[in-house]
């Protein structure tokens, strides 16, 4: 590391290659421009859980720009040092994979500062305004700032407003994106309507690409290496067509409940909290087409083109098509946990579904009459999230299965996206013998395992991102739109509809039996997990 970058709490080499605790050898592929990040609701989990270890896993690494510090904002009233103290201990709670030096986190908490604000009243943003000023000539942001929603959606308006007021919103020139940056999460919006009513306010004062709507799926390693694995290695993209795969599932299984979020979820559903941003993305990332280079632009046009693709719904056999569940009480792991009716802050008689299961067809020329089988839901028999893509039978049996079947079992590739990230490829070879017998094995491949290095978090890959302008991971608009249009009309069937006779699966089961019958009605089975 350059003597300048010793000197400065928060530094980024300008050398190609560097030596830092956490990886040897790191190639710097961009640099970020100076900038102050501003993490409104700095209180919350998020900042705790992910945000800060994330940036300062970036700094450790050398990736975080010369001129860089972090604001902090919540309601809770809080002292610069209170603050650091408290995201100290956040990194000893959340962060035991990062590793943690005296005097690495002493230069990190120098650029760490805390004001309180309630964000909706309008005079908060005059002394947020005053404070980056201040740190403009204190650590060289040159005025660049991002600012992070970590915030309930409630505030959104509140805050872009706000920001525009206090002068804190007039757009820049940067070297990738202009300045200033918004960070939204998710969710944004809760249907078409109110997703394009949200939009309308962002763009009468951001441009779009100063807008980066966070999905932290996509900042996943092997969400990523999606794309390495079709376009970098031609035994793959060949065969990645209808003429090939037979059909795809996409499965996200968690064990655990709603932890406490009742509220939030009798409002959103997994519908709306999973399958319309999360599932919708691992979709169109699995469907797309090559782009003509990583330009951002290039990508997010290939992602949204599937979307647009994907056969709307028919509301006269919807049960054919999207099935709902809710959980019952039942058995996680050897204790006995409720069922989602109760849950504080749930309706007895809710019809909030917990439980998703889909089938979706992209009308295009390489995946006409494929079937897209998407699953999400709560309280399942595990935790796992993956992609299976199973390839077609061998055109003609020669070999009797193992299993007895009288159609040897297909291919089939898993791209497993957590706990445990990887890649796993299962095919047919003869047991050692003096007869043909068939044996199915699977070629392995995972992070943590392949490389000996600490896997970044999500988090780490799309604050990064950020930083350098690069909006290839995050939603674009029309993305959200369309995937909003897929999904408002099962919203609407479903509230319009009778009562469905909930609870219709136990805790630590995989779902409704509902959702068996959707992909055995089509001569398929959910994979066993």
């Amino acid at each position: 590391m350059s003597d300048s970058a010793r000197a400065n709490p928060v530094a980024v080499t300008e050398a190609a290659t560097l030596v830092n605790p956490l990886r040897e050898g790191l190639t710097i592929e961009r640099a970020a421009e100076p900038c102050a990040m501003v993490i409104m609701g700095a209180h919350g989990d998020l900042t705790k859980r992910k945000l800060i270890p994330a940036l300062y896993a970036l700094f450790i690494q050398g990736l975080l720009p010369e001129g860089f510090c972090i604001v902090g904002q919540s309601r809770t009233a809080m002292s610069h040092e209170q603050f650091r103290a408290a995201m100290l201990e956040s990194m000893r709670q959340f962060a035991a994979d990062v590793p943690l030096a005296d005097e690495e986190w002493r230069r990190f908490a120098a650029c760490l500062y805390y004001l309180p604000a309630d964000f909706a009243r309008p005079d908060a943003f005059q002394p947020l305004a005053e404070l980056l000023a201040e740190l403009a000539g204190r650590h060289g942001t040159q005025g660049n700032n991002i600012f992070y929603l970590s915030i309930a959606p409630s505030l959104y308006v509140p805050v872009i407003h706000g920001l525009s007021a206090a002068g804190l919103a007039a757009s820049r020139p940067g070297k990738q994106a202009p300045w200033p940056r918004i960070v939204v999460e998710k969710p944004f919006g809760h249907d078409l309507q109110s997703a394009q009513a949200l939009d309308h306010e962002l763009h009468g004062v951001f441009g779009e690409h100063q807008i980066f709507r966070i999905d932290h799926y996509l900042g996943k390693e092997t969400v990523q290496n999606i794309m390495v694995l079709r376009f970098a290695n031609g035994i793959f993209e060949p065969l990645w067509n209808r003429q090939h795969i037979e059909h795809i599932q996409i499965t996200n299984a968690e064990s655990i409940g709603i932890e406490g979020r009742g509220s939030y979820y009798e409002e959103a559903g997994n519908l709306r909290d999973m399958v319309q941003n999360h599932m919708l993305q691992l979709v169109s990332l699995v469907a797309m087409e090559p782009p003509i280079s990583l330009d951002a632009e290039a990508t997010r046009d290939e992602r949204t083109k599937v979307l647009k693709a994907i056969r709307p719904f028919n509301p006269a056999n919807l049960d054919q098509q999207v099935v709902r569940g809710q959980y019952g009480p039942g058995w996680i792991l050897g204790q006995k946990v409720p069922g989602y009716r109760q849950e504080p802050k749930v309706s007895p008689e809710s019809r909030t579904e917990t439980f998703s299961a889909l089938k979706l067809f992209i009308d295009n020329w390489r995946w006409a009459d494929v079937p897209f089988y998407v699953r999400s839901g709560k309280r399942l028999g595990k935790s796992i999230t993956e992609i299976a893509i199973q390839f077609r039978r061998a055109p003609h049996k020669l070999f009797r299965d193992p299993a007895g079947d009288d159609q040897i079992s297909p291919n089939m590739l898993v791209l497993q996206i957590q706990p445990d990230e990887g890649i796993s490829l299962k095919f047919a070879t003869k047991q050692p013998g003096p007869t043909t017998q068939i044996r199915w094995l699977s070629m392995d491949f995972r992070y943590g395992t392949a490389f000996a290095v600490r896997t970044p978090s999500a988090y780490e890959r799309l604050l990064l991102d950020c930083l350098v302008g690069d909006a290839s991971l995050f939603a674009r608009t029309d993305q959200v739109e369309v995937a909003w249009a897929l999904i408002d009309p099962v919203l609407r069937a479903w509230n319009q509809g009778p009562p469905p006779a909930f609870p219709d699966y136990s805790a630590g089961s995989w779902g409704p039996p509902a959702s068996d019958r959707l992909i055995e009605a089509d001569g398929f089975a959910w994979r066993r997990l």
